[in-house]
């Protein structure tokens, strides 16, 4: 939401609302800009934190994309040096330029400068791996030492630095999987009604058209990546190229996938919030308030009175009414840690991910396909060594 355009399909907040209370950081970043990154977000949103602040107002961060808030709330990230330019269409940012590169050769190259952040990193993470050379290159100290500083500091913690607002609170919005599906199909056909296809057409011919002719396109970066835009792409580049039915095959297409990666991403941002704001060990997590929203009937009983109830609890330095969501967690769990799994050929990062990839369908087939391959070699093991019984003298020397 911070780039301007698409202002349908990124969800923004309407220009009536934004008259209600005021909003900060929406559509002030140029589309063609690729390079703005997470430490931009969060030297920005710390700066205009400070300013409500200062007026004795109340900041309220709205999710949105988890990992950007996490950046707001702990001191986990590394400030690299100022880009050379950002202008337009100029892509200066370091680590876009390692994301070029092949995978394995990041990989091959972190773990000879960062060994420890490497064995955390599967080596198809690209951008991850590709951060870490760029901290290590751009600061002249490896990514984990600079992580271990940040967790030894005081209030810090297993998985990052200490809280950078002690008081802060989580409001978390959840809905029961099938109200949320529905919901969120209903969005889709809700944003076509408010001219979703204009909207698209009017961005692909103003930003993206050149470049998709020109070989250039890029669905990896900036605004670009935004849900929904990409899953219309055959339909944008074919549209008046192609018969109406063929055009109206790829437009359903298109909704269709747009509808499925969004319930996909709505679930990843569940999961999210429970890994990493629920099962986060250590004393440095804020409260997370689980409010119920399945029923938009229950609204005000259900999501807008606890939350006000609670918010107003903590102005006041009071214990809030309502139980913050606990979940269990293990204490000794590593959640970089590293394993190879020989049997199917992958890395496997965390202890929970490893147990999860030990139960799972491929795994048990990869694993009971060895065991049969095994019985059989052993049952014609056992038929040579007993069928080689009667040779004798020099002849029994001889390989089967």
């Amino acid at each position: 939401q911070v780039y301007k355009g698409l202002d349908i399909i990124t969800n923004k907040v309407s220009p009536q609302e934004q008259r209600l209370c005021r909003h900060h950081m929406i559509s002030f970043v140029d589309p063609l800009v690729s390079n703005y990154t997470v430490v931009d977000f969060r030297d920005k949103a710390m700066a205009l934190i400070s300013y409500i602040f200062a007026r004795d107002k109340i900041p309220i961060v709205v999710g949105g994309t988890n990992y950007y808030i996490e950046s707001l709330l702990w001191k986990v990230l590394i400030n690299t040096k100022e880009k050379a330019s950002t202008a337009p269409g100029q892509v200066t940012d370091r680590k876009v330029e390692l994301e070029q590169l092949d995978g394995v050769e990041l990989h091959r190259r972190l773990s000879q400068v960062d060994p420890e952040m490497a064995a955390k990193l599967h080596p198809h993470d690209k951008r991850k791996v590709a951060r870490s050379l760029q901290v290590f290159e751009e600061m002249g100290i490896p990514h984990s030492e600079i992580l271990h500083q940040q967790q030894e500091e005081e209030g810090g913690g297993p998985l990052g630095g200490p809280l950078k607002y002690p008081h802060s609170c989580i409001l978390w919005l959840h809905a029961d999987q099938a109200a949320l599906d529905q919901r969120l199909e209903k969005r889709v056909d809700d944003m076509l009604a408010a001219g979703l296809l204009e909207e698209l057409r009017d961005f692909h011919r103003r930003y993206n058209q050149e470049k998709v002719a020109e070989n250039r396109q890029d669905y990896q970066h900036g605004i670009f990546q935004s849900i929904g835009f990409k899953e219309f792409h055959e339909y944008l580049v074919s549209e008046g190229n192609c018969s109406p039915e063929t055009s109206a095959l790829l437009l359903q297409k298109g909704i269709q996938a747009l509808k499925q990666v969004t319930k996909r991403y709505a679930r990843r941002q569940n999961k999210w919030v429970r890994n990493r704001f629920l099962r986060r060990p250590g004393p440095n997590v804020p409260p997370v308030y689980g409010l119920e929203v399945s029923d938009l009937l229950r609204w005000e009983e259900d999501v807008l009175k606890p939350a006000l109830e609670i918010v107003e609890s903590f102005i006041q330095g009071r214990e809030p009414p309502a139980e913050p969501v606990k979940m269990e967690y293990d204490v000794n769990e590593n959640k970089r840690s590293h394993r190879v799994c020989e049997l199917c050929d992958r890395v496997i990062i965390g202890d929970r991910e490893w147990a999860a990839h030990t139960r799972s369908k491929s795994h048990l087939h990869h694993l009971k396909k060895r065991r049969k391959l095994e019985a059989t070699s052993r049952a014609a093991k056992t038929e040579g060594d007993s069928g080689g019984t009667e040779t004798s003298g020099e002849d029994s020397s001889l390989p089967l």
